[in-house]
């Protein structure tokens, strides 16, 4: 929640030092709506620094909107589009919107890419027009715009605030902190990377998770470790910057930041089994994922081979098709391979076939019926449709046996709860 002061047309994170008269302030749930409302970011608390997080009140519809948002669909569509991948009319999205969160889809948009700037404003040592690329923005006057409206001064003139504390290194890469609302519980989330991590093309070591990755063919390689208190730390080796919002939303989806869970634990406490489970780490989030059909291929192998012999045939998969990506180190050699490499590879051809055609959108943009449709295809299993929806956003899955009715809309945050008790004991 955000207050903002009519009479200084500022808006300020909780906890900020600023003491208004009640009678003045105005509260918001994003940012978002703050500055859509006209008001700009306190220079004290720098509201872009903390998890612009949308609450977990908001509705699925809202939510899974969102989600697509940040991996980038307003960058290519306009709001039509959004709208009819969530099943909706763009009126109907507009209002949604207007009502639970204060902004339309596209003020959403222009208020994460102008934050993120903010933040690489201060993290880093990139040049502003790379700033602007880097961001999302089509052009350094776009960019010079946005940054002002925001934040009612220029990009030079944000850069020359930053703090000597703010300034990270990352060993020829770009660091970056990706803030969260605590509880965290970082540990929990990388026992589970460690103990699904793809041979070749994921690892944990030492508490840090990498990946390769793959920009426009190019390989690179992402490092999440602890940060802080309020933060996780990202360092991305990248062959460019452009567009690295969406490597580094990316990244926090995976991670699960995206979503402040606290109304959905409230909500799960409720229930005898879980309330000693949320007890113990209060900070659990549901992981998320980088590839949508990288998940897909895990969960479909995984679910119908022990670990050991899982983790065997992903590793061939990934030597045999996948796109060699030498000297990375930490046992990462291969980018995973596209849906169009694997057609003739069992047990997930079909699988494969689906995607490479275009018959199936690998996102949550209609759960239900993404679960529904790769029930269809031969070799995938309930609970393997529901871990994949699941990962992908799907905030009300249940990829276990039995039934959970009555722990709806979060039974992806109930499953993953009982789920990461034996990940943490295998780690």
């Amino acid at each position: 929640m955000y207050s903002a002061v009519r009479t200084t047309g500022i808006y300020c994170r909780p906890g900020c030092g600023a003491k208004p008269l009640a009678e003045n302030v105005r509260t918001f749930e994003l940012a978002a709506a703050a500055e859509a409302a006209g008001f700009r970011a306190c220079l004290r608390c720098r509201p872009y620094r903390v998890a612009g997080t949308v609450a977990d009140e908001a509705p699925e519809l809202v939510c899974r909107a969102v989600q697509l948002i940040i991996a980038g669909v307003l960058d290519e569509a306009g709001e039509a589009a959004l709208a009819d991948r969530i099943g909706v009319s763009a009126r109907h999205l507009r209002r949604m919107f207007h009502d639970h969160l204060g902004v339309t889809p596209d003020q959403f948009a222009r208020s994460r890419r102008a934050h993120f700037a903010r933040r690489l404003l201060d993290d880093s040592e990139l040049g502003i027009a790379e700033i602007a690329f880097a961001s999302g923005f089509g052009s350094l006057r776009q960019f010079n715009r946005a940054m002002q409206e925001v934040f009612r001064s220029s990009p030079k003139e944000l850069r020359q605030r930053r703090r000597k504390t703010d300034r990270l290194t990352a060993d020829g890469g770009l660091g970056l902190r990706m803030p969260f609302t605590p509880p965290y519980d970082w540990e929990a989330m990388s026992a589970f990377l460690e103990a699904t991590a793809i041979p070749g093309v994921e690892s944990v070591a030492g508490g840090v998770y990498r990946r390769t990755i793959t920009l426009d063919g190019e390989p690179g390689l992402l490092e999440i470790g602890p940060g802080g208190a309020d933060h996780l730390l990202l360092k991305a080796h990248l062959p460019f910057w452009e567009g690295v919002i969406h490597v580094v939303d990316r990244a926090a989806c995976l991670v699960g930041l995206e979503t402040d869970l606290s109304g959905a634990r409230e909500f799960l406490e409720q229930d005898d089994g879980l309330r000693p489970l949320i007890a113990t780490r209060p900070g659990v989030r549901v992981p998320g994922a980088w590839g949508p059909f990288e998940v897909a291929v895990q969960a479909v192998i995984r679910d119908q081979l022990p670990a050991a012999e899982a983790d065997d045939v992903l590793r061939k998969i990934v030597e045999v098709h996948g796109i060699a990506a030498p000297g990375l180190g930490y046992g990462l050699t291969h980018l995973f391979p596209a849906a169009e490499a694997l057609t003739g590879v069992e047990p997930i051809a079909a699988l494969a076939q689906e995607v490479a055609e275009g018959n199936i959108m690998l996102d949550c943009g209609q759960p239900e019926e993404l679960a529904r449709r790769l029930t269809e295809i031969p070799g995938v299993s309930r609970k393997a449709a529901q871990l994949v929806v699941m990962r992908l956003g799907g905030r009300d899955a249940w990829p276990l046996d039995g039934d959970a009715g009555h722990l709806s809309p979060w039974r992806s945050l109930a499953a993953f709860h009982h789920l990461i008790g034996s990940y943490a004991k295998a780690s």
